[in-house]
């Protein structure tokens, strides 16, 4: 086994891992696990897999960084068209907000 090289006291251990994106479950895939932080180490093989699940679901690129606007009194985030898109989200639907630690959440009706 290999020593962890995050946090240098953990050894790598091969297993597999069920790997998430945004939320989104992509499947399970080959890693090195350290024994101690629990990081999880992929190969440039299953990297690119996980990538092309990731595509196939729809969510590659959806992270973007925008611009907080003032409106009236208020603030507004401007959410990009590609997530807007995948999120089905048009102009007057209403949404849940609400924030958690420090991310801001909005959760939508499917």
């Amino acid at each position: 086994m290999v020593e962890c090289p995050i946090c240098e006291k953990g050894m790598l251990k091969k297993t597999k891992i069920k790997e998430y994106m945004f939320g989104v479950y992509l499947g399970e895939f080959p890693a090195e696990v350290c024994t101690r932080c629990r990081e999880s180490f992929t190969d440039s093989e299953t990297t690119r897999k996980i990538e092309e699940a990731a595509k196939r679901k729809g969510i590659w690129g959806l992270s973007a960084v925008t611009k907080i606007t003032k409106t009236g009194n208020s603030l507004a985030v401007r959410i990009p068209k590609k997530i807007a898109e995948y999120l089905k989200l048009k102009d007057g639907k209403e949404v849940y907000v609400h924030p958690e630690a420090n991310k801001l959440i909005i959760e939508t009706e499917n």
